[in-house]
C-alpha cells in the first residue's frame, strides 16, 4: 500500500502546533513537526478515528422552556454524530430537569451518555415563554 501525508493543526493546547502524519493505509507510520506528545496523540487519533463532542437540544414537556440543551459526556466518533442527533430528536423529557441529569445513557452503545446542560423548572401556572 502507498503511504500518504496528512497535514494537521493540533488543537490540544494553546500552542496550536502544526505537523504531518504519515499513513500507510489507516496505520500511522510517522509523525513530523509536533512539539509535544499531546499534539502527536491528538493528530494520530484525528486522522485515523476522529471524534467530537456533541451538543443539541431535546423537547421539554411542562417546562419553563420548550427545549433543553444536552451535551455528550465524552467524544463521539464522527461517523455516529448524525445518528446520535437523530436519536435525541425523538426524546422528550418532563420538567423539572436538573443540570447533569442523564437524558440518554450509553447512546447507540457508544459508551457515551447525553446529559442536561442546564436546569429547567416546571412552568408556573401553565405559562411558558412564546
Amino acid at each position: 500500500m502507498t503511504s500518504r501525508v496528512q497535514p494537521i493543526q493540533c488543537i490540544g493546547c494553546p500552542v496550536g502546533c502544526g505537523g504531518e502524519v504519515v499513513l500507510d493505509g489507516d496505520r500511522v507510520v510517522e509523525m513530523r513537526g509536533f512539539t509535544c506528545e499531546k499534539g502527536e496523540a491528538y493528530a494520530a487519533e484525528e486522522v485515523v478515528a476522529p471524534k467530537r463532542m456533541v451538543t443539541t437540544t431535546v423537547r421539554v414537556h411542562g417546562g419553563a422552556l420548550h427545549f433543553l440543551p444536552v451535551v455528550s459526556d465524552g467524544p463521539v466518533p464522527k461517523e455516529a454524530i448524525f445518528d446520535c442527533v437523530r436519536l435525541l430528536r425523538g426524546i422528550e423529557v418532563t420538567a423539572p430537569i436538573e443540570t447533569g441529569r442523564v437524558i440518554v445513557a450509553d447512546a447507540l452503545g457508544l459508551g457515551v451518555d447525553f446529559k442536561a446542560a442546564r436546569a429547567i423548572a416546571v412552568a408556573s401556572d401553565g405559562l411558558r415563554p412564546a
